[in-house]
């Protein structure tokens, strides 16, 4: 019967058990030292898979939509915000002197009025008024390319008054709207901002285009100072807006302009 032999081994020539020697069978050279005991173990094998360095960060592509923004003297720095409260008291034109000049929608936080505040809110006896802010207006426009102003227009029932200190908080100014009507209802917004020391302007609210009394009577009647600035303007006119904000910039530059010096 044929041997079986493995397919790498080479043929075992014939001679017996020199034939089948590991000298013949491995290559042993020739006066090589046979080994003796236990062979010398295999190296062991590498780690599957071998060990790697970490991958770099993660590096963005130098770019136009990666650039460092553009600090350079051609760049045009963006618009100084400058917060303002419009304040006053209740159902003097408010919402609508924040929303006839807000070049985005304004945020309002309009109520229905309900006969619960009957004798409590009393917008007077000609407006039409069935809504009334719980809690406060938002809006801003944009004066310049260097200017953009804030608008918070505050509550004005007295039940409210609590959040005026948050609102008037970072304030640079503000516009005390006022009905000729009505001018015991601002005396609060009046006193409020004495107190604060924040630099205000009277602006007298032309309901249908006229008022009641004339601005020196207002004045007297309001006990100000010549010092605080008292205006007429219309809180639907958005021009008419503007012109008493800029008022109220002025005022507070003048304010700032002085205590700088001192």
């Amino acid at each position: 019967m044929d041997s079986v032999r493995s397919p790498e081994w080479p043929a075992a020539p014939l001679g017996g058990l020199a034939a089948n020697s590991a000298t013949t069978r491995y290559g042993t050279p020739a006066g090589a030292a046979p080994a003796t005991g236990r062979a010398t173990p295999p190296a062991p094998p590498p780690p599957y898979p071998p060990p790697t360095a970490p991958p770099p960060p993660y590096r963005p592509q130098a770019g136009p939509q990666h650039a460092a923004p553009d600090r350079g003297p051609g760049r045009v720095a963006p618009p100084i915000p400058v917060k303002i409260l419009i304040a006053g008291g209740f159902g003097v034109g408010k919402t609508t002197t924040v929303g006839a000049i807000s070049e985005i929608t304004p945020l309002t936080t309009e109520a229905e009025m309900t006969s619960v505040g009957i004798g409590i809110d009393d917008p007077g006896g000609q407006s039409g008024k069935t809504t009334t802010t719980v809690a406060m207006d938002f809006g801003c426009v944009t004066i310049d390319r260097s200017l953009k102003l804030y608008l918070f227009g505050t509550p004005g029932q007295a039940r409210f008054g609590f959040m005026w200190d948050d609102l008037a908080r970072g304030a640079l100014g503000a516009l005390v709207v006022v009905d000729s009507t009505r001018l015991d209802d601002c005396y609060p917004a009046i006193d409020f901002f004495e107190r604060a020391g924040l630099p205000f302007v009277v602006g007298v609210n032309a309901f249908d285009g006229r008022l009641a009394l004339d601005l020196t009577s207002i004045r007297w009647a309001l006990a100000i100072g010549d010092q605080v600035p008292l205006i007429r303007f219309d809180a639907r006119d958005r021009l008419s807006v503007r012109d008493a904000l800029l008022v109220v910039l002025d005022r507070a530059l003048d304010r700032a302009t002085r205590e700088g010096r001192d």
